[in-house]
């Protein structure tokens, strides 16, 4: 399994409600348009139904639709939202060029593996390690030649396990 999809398996509803939440607009959770169209709803109306409600069927659209794109880009954009200094702190503890986080080309600008454990540690002692280890689920797929980061995720996947 994808680790985004993975990580989002492995998440309690608690815990997507609140990204779910980080990530409301005028009201709105990112994937209400889709969770009101599964249930019939008419767009507005789907405001009517609580917001835990409406993340458990977001979270399950994806899961269901076993949609890799989606995952990452909700948890992205969680991330990028709620925690910009840990993505800026990775990229520049591992020399990755960036302009406020957001890379030009991820073929080209490819983290120093053998600065990310170093970069993770450091980032476990600063921000949420549930936090980092969406991050690290999230660079699998950003660079999926650099080994370290399936390794890095599959052994914190299996320490939350």
């Amino acid at each position: 399994m994808n680790a985004t999809l993975h990580a989002l398996a492995a998440m309690s509803d608690d815990r997507f409600l609140a990204i779910y939440e980080s990530l409301l607009n005028e009201g709105f959770g990112p994937l209400d348009g889709e969770v009101a169209k599964a249930l019939k709803f008419r767009p507005h109306a789907i405001k009517k139904l609580p917001l835990a409600q409406r993340s458990k069927h977001a979270k399950r659209l994806i899961e269901r639709a076993n949609n890799v794109e989606l995952a990452y880009e909700l948890l992205g954009g969680y991330l990028m939202d709620k925690s910009p200094d840990l993505v800026t702190d990775f990229l520049d503890a591992t020399g990755v060029e960036h302009d406020q986080g957001m890379i030009e080309n991820t073929g080209e600008q490819v983290p120093d593996a053998a600065k990310i454990p170093a970069a993770v540690e450091q980032l476990d002692g600063k921000y949420d390690p549930q936090d980092v280890s969406l991050y690290l689920a999230l660079s699998t797929i950003t660079w999926p030649q650099v080994e370290a980061f399936q390794t890095l995720w599959e052994s914190r996947a299996g320490a939350a396990s």
